[in-house]
């Protein structure tokens, strides 16, 4: 007898929608949210120095409906898949990847890379129990177990005066 239950583990870590708007740029972050459950979430279920997929299961992306500047790095407006290399006593690396349909991180692939940049971890003395992405008037926030990750995001402004003299 075969018995195939999904409920379960649909609702394990349950698929999640952050969206707001920042400078006039409608973003939304698509994520699995999973819960901590007592597990030693960095150094533990999520190794320090490999790639993370920042969510569950499917592949966290971040979509912008216009081009943004992100740390004063350039990025064009679409769809990414978003990663996160967590790291133990120094800044976290995070990934804005070409592919976003992938599941997990297993066929990530770094030469289709559109942005990566180091945020520094805030650590927090309260536990996030639950993932929970925010878009806010300035940034997108990730709080996991103690991390808040803050992503600094503005409309990249084009300039429409030449320097040529």
């Amino acid at each position: 007898m075969l018995v195939i239950t999904f409920t379960a583990f649909g609702q394990a870590s349950p698929r999640r929608t952050a969206e707001g708007t920042i400078d006039g740029v409608n973003i939304v972050v698509d994520y699995g949210a999973p819960y901590v459950k007592g597990r030693t979430i960095w150094g533990g279920l999520e190794a320090y120095d490999k790639v993370w997929r920042a969510g569950a299961n499917l592949n966290t992306t971040v979509t912008f409906s216009e081009d943004v500047k992100i740390s004063n790095k350039s990025l064009k407006a679409g769809k990414y898949g978003f990663f996160i290399i967590p790291k133990q006593g120094k800044p976290w690396t995070i990934i804005f990847n070409k592919r976003n349909g992938d599941w997990g991180a297993f066929s990530y692939d770094q030469t289709q890379d559109a942005l990566r940049l180091d945020v520094k971890p805030i650590m927090n003395k309260d536990v996030q129990e639950q993932l929970l992405y925010e878009v806010g008037e300035k940034a997108i926030k990730m709080h996991w177990e103690k991390v808040t990750l803050s992503i600094p995001v503005q409309k990249r402004m084009i300039n429409i005066f030449s320097h040529n003299n």
